[in-house]
């Protein structure tokens, strides 16, 4: 592909009709934006820099087509359309890209994009800003990306830029323009809008870009955004987005797959092998994730050896597993909290394209279970089975209700364990629910309901787990363990695909790999 021939690409951006892979920049819009002067001449994609991965300078992550791993132009050219499509006439979306965040100086945390702005842009990079409205000419969308120019100096320091004309040739706006120039090119669109629809809000500014505008009551013009947004009916996005995201495309549920895939050989991978601190499996799992194709872990891992595990986000894993000789001759403490014949709990799972896999099992230090943790582990996956099987559109089940399915088969299978569960037994021993949705977020679609029945295409997890306190009120031989099992898992009509399936979790297959 030559890169900036405009003629050429306002053809290819005519939009497609009809599904499947396209070309950087096929998609198109009914309304073309007046085009800017190209900066890069006839120069080749592949010897241009831009600020995240495209197919012609990175085709061993992105197929043609792809915009990212996996979603092609064209999936995010429809994403804006169906937002379009239910904004009123002449309302517009606007959307802010996450910022840098700064451990301290100039020292800064790994970048992770707004999960919003990324589901409708593709966009990676911080400092910019996405409008979405929909099209007068037909029922189209136009779609308008501000972001940082390019900046040699700066990026000599920083890393590529994409820069203006990319938003348009690669990442398919109609109009773009410098981020620092954002009030002025708001203060037009708002003020040509009937409704405003965002997130960004006064009482939780951020440090981007539109968000400090938006919070500030201040106004370099005193006709600008403040002002026009004072006078203009300002509505959340976040319901909207989440009625969108929830559903999963096949696209979506492929990279989840992957990632749920290699995360899963991972802690196969994990079990197999004999650890004396957390640390050092926590280490393990996050560079087989990557090892294995995912691009980075999906969150911060818990792993929890004994009495940690009662700790539900126990990200510590600072901790010793057995009192033995580690490879480098030292000998674990005899005070450590785990012991040979106590449990590890993992809860980690890897990210692929910006989507996730969200992963638990619980597995003893010597590689053998007692019989007393048999027993409580087989009762956990019994449940954990029959609450995957219900994860189908045809049961007509919610996660709520799955739920309470689980705390149903939980406290009777307790009970037969000995287990006192009157008073407020199971909510002490069980103190979370069954499941969230999953997808660019751990708990994706923030504020989505889990009563409403489950459909095709929703991503889930499923993890029930028990946390045994240790105190006298419960059987000794249980005292000081915790146990979760959790898989991601997406809703089919008549059957649930489990994404996770490669990490083993029958008992005789977990001790099978050590045998």
């Amino acid at each position: 592909m030559r890169y900036g021939v405009r003629p050429l690409q306002r053809l290819l951006r005519s939009r497609p009709r009809t599904g499947g892979l396209v070309p950087i920049a096929a998609t198109a819009f009914s309304r073309a934006a007046p085009l800017q002067s190209p900066s890069y001449a006839s120069v080749s994609a592949a010897d241009l820099q831009f600020g995240q991965p495209v197919h012609e300078t990175h085709p061993h992550l992105l197929k043609p087509g792809e915009l990212t791993p996996g979603i092609s132009a064209l999936e995010y050219a429809q994403r804006r359309s169906k937002l379009a499509s239910v904004l009123p006439k002449d309302g517009i979306a606007i959307l802010a890209a996450s910022h840098v965040k700064y451990r301290s100086g100039a020292v800064f945390y790994d970048f992770h994009q707004d999960s919003g702005f990324f589901y409708l842009t593709g966009f990676n990079e911080p400092e910019a800003v996405a409008v979405i409205g929909k099209s007068t000419a037909d029922d189209d969308h136009i779609f308008h990306l501000y972001l940082r120019p390019k900046d040699p100096k700066v990026e000599q320091w920083e890393g590529s830029r994409s820069g203006v004309q990319a938003a348009v040739d690669v990442f398919n706006a109609d109009e773009s323009g410098d981020i620092k120039d954002i009030e002025k090119q708001l203060s037009r669109l708002i003020g040509d809008s009937s409704e405003v629809f965002t997130d960004a809000s006064p009482s939780t500014p951020s440090a981007s870009a539109f968000s400090r505008l938006f919070a500030s009551k201040t106004s370099h013009n005193p006709q600008g955004l403040a002002t026009l947004l004072d006078k203009k009916s300002v509505k959340p996005l976040r319901n909207i987005l989440n009625e969108i995201r929830n559903i999963k495309s096949d696209a979506e549920i492929s990279n989840m797959r992957k990632a749920g895939q290699a995360s899963g050989r991972a802690f196969t991978e994990a079990m197999r092998q004999a650890w004396a601190a957390e640390k050092d499996l926590t280490a393990f799992l996050e560079y087989k994730f990557k090892r294995n194709g995912c691009d980075t872990s999906a969150y911060v891992p818990v792993v929890a050896g004994g009495k940690n595990a009662s700790q539900i986000h126990y990200v510590r894993n600072d901790d010793m597993l057995m009192c033995a000789t580690s490879s480098i001759g030292i000998i674990a403490p005899i005070n450590a909290t785990s012991s040979e014949g106590d449990l590890v709990l993992a809860d980690a799972g890897g990210e692929y394209g910006n989507y996730i896999t969200d992963i638990t099992r619980t597995w003893p230090v010597s590689g053998t279970f007692t019989t007393p943790q048999k027993d409580l582990y087989n009762a956990i996956l019994a449940t954990q089975r029959t609450c995957i099987s219900l994860c189908r559109a045809d049961a007509s089940n919610s996660l709520d209700k799955i739920h309470q399915i689980a705390e149903a088969s939980l406290k009777d299978s307790l009970s037969q364990l000995g287990f006192d569960m009157s008073g407020n037994a199971l909510e002490t021993l069980f103190p979370h629910h069954l499941g969230h949705y999953i997808g660019l977020d751990v708990h994706d679609t923030p504020g989505q309901s889990r009563k409403n029945p489950l459909q095709v295409g929703q991503c889930v997890t499923v993890e029930p787990g028990i946390y045994v306190p240790n105190t006298d009120r419960w059987p000794a031989a249980f005292r000081g363990m915790g146990i979760r099992i959790e898989d991601s898992v997406c809703v089919q009509e008549e059957s649930p695909l489990v994404l996770t399936t490669e990490a083993v979790k029958e008992v005789d297959d977990i001790e099978a790999l050590r045998a």
